[in-house]
């Protein structure tokens, strides 16, 4: 856990948590790093209500215990682990400071997600591995005097974990990057909580519409999922606990004149080829990039040396040009409800569209 397997400084390993209403009230979105090769861990948590989004980040020395996950006022404590995890951000003393003590609790086994590589040139500049789950959340937010108690009824928590390599700002950007940037990526990435079933979807493709990444996969509540070796397991009927639902696609619904998406229709197809349907209505986003440390973030981004012990705490107005900034060209994370076989689920719609996109047009 000290020496990784690379010498890259673009090495990582990384979580991120979002838990939110069914209303779309609010949205959290936290998350904790360390970067073994640069000497750093660091961690955020935001939450999203209406147009203003509160922001906690803090950045350290990574030290010798690696049990130890918190970086200043954040930390996550692992109860059980794959089962049960504190996520803690304490509060600066004031009724609009934002603070969080929540208790997250597994409802489905944690799944992977496809080996996910990533090439500039002929150089090798992102190779994660990541799982996901979803679960349920218990207890409270504040911020902005508001005290939003959390429960499992009327509120959903998916988490997510990977490691590797990815890149860390400060880095030569070199030949390569200047004459061989890309000229369209586009990304869905959705994790959706139904009652008794966890629907996980992933695409990633280039500016012509090649599928570089691709998983459709849907996991029952009465199984463990995949094991560790990635391979399903299966029930006492003999059948799989995890269902891959076939090759993606995804229609979006963007508001006119933008890449901002409203609506989406996901098409899966399941083992016996029958078509299925998932529509996910839209309730807010919150852009990566603001706040959380994501690019192309302007004020702090992951991995980045702060000096020892940085704290530092703000508000975004998410109408306000200067405060939004760059995130237009980031990612962004929606909370959705989804609606499957008439049943209604809630989830994450992660999306960022940027330069060409033939497969799905331009808007």
């Amino acid at each position: 856990m000290r020496h990784v397997a690379t010498g890259d400084r673009n090495a990582y390993d990384r979580c991120i948590f979002h838990v939110f209403d069914h209303s779309g009230r609010a949205l959290l979105i936290a998350g904790l790093g360390v970067y073994p090769n640069t000497g750093v861990i660091d961690a955020y948590a935001t939450l999203k209500v209406g147009d203003t989004l509160h922001a906690v980040r803090a950045s350290d020395a990574l030290g010798e215990d690696r049990m130890k996950l918190q970086v200043g006022p954040i930390r996550i404590e692992v109860v059980e682990p794959l089962q049960t995890l504190r996520l803690v951000c304490e509060g600066d003393g004031t009724p609009d400071g934002l603070a969080v003590d929540l208790t997250w609790q597994s409802e489905f086994p944690a799944v992977w997600e496809p080996h996910h590589v990533g090439r500039t040139g002929d150089r090798l500049t992102l190779e994660g591995r990541r799982f996901v789950q979803a679960g349920g959340a218990t207890g409270v937010i504040r911020a902005g005097g508001v005290e939003y108690r959390v429960t499992p009824e009327e509120w959903t928590g998916t988490r997510d974990r990977s490691w590797g390599v990815r890149p860390i700002p400060g880095e030569q950007p070199g030949r390569a990057a200047e004459e061989q940037r890309p000229e369209g990526f586009h990304w869905v990435w959705c994790p959706i909580r139904f009652r008794d079933r966890f629907v996980m979807v992933i695409l990633q493709e280039d500016a012509d519409g090649y599928r570089t990444l691709n998983e459709a996969l849907l996991v029952h509540a009465d199984g463990t999922g995949r094991d560790a070796t990635g391979h399903g397991e299966a029930r006492h009927d003999g059948t799989r606990r995890d269902e891959q639902l076939g090759w993606p696609h995804v229609d979006i619904r963007y508001r006119s004149g933008t890449r901002v998406p409203e609506g989406a229709v996901l098409h899966l197809t399941d083992s016996a080829r029958k078509p299925v349907e998932i529509r996910a209505e839209l309730l807010g986003g919150s852009p990566l990039a603001v706040g959380a440390g994501y690019p192309p973030a302007a004020d702090w981004q992951h991995g980045t040396w702060q000096g020892r012990g940085w704290v530092d705490r703000r508000s975004y107005d998410l109408t306000d040009p200067n405060d939004l900034g760059l995130a237009a060209y980031g990612v962004t994370d929606h909370a959705a409800r989804f609606t499957l076989d008439g049943e209604t689920g809630h989830g994450i719609f992660e999306h960022g569209s940027f330069g060409r996109h033939d497969r799905g047009g331009t808007p």
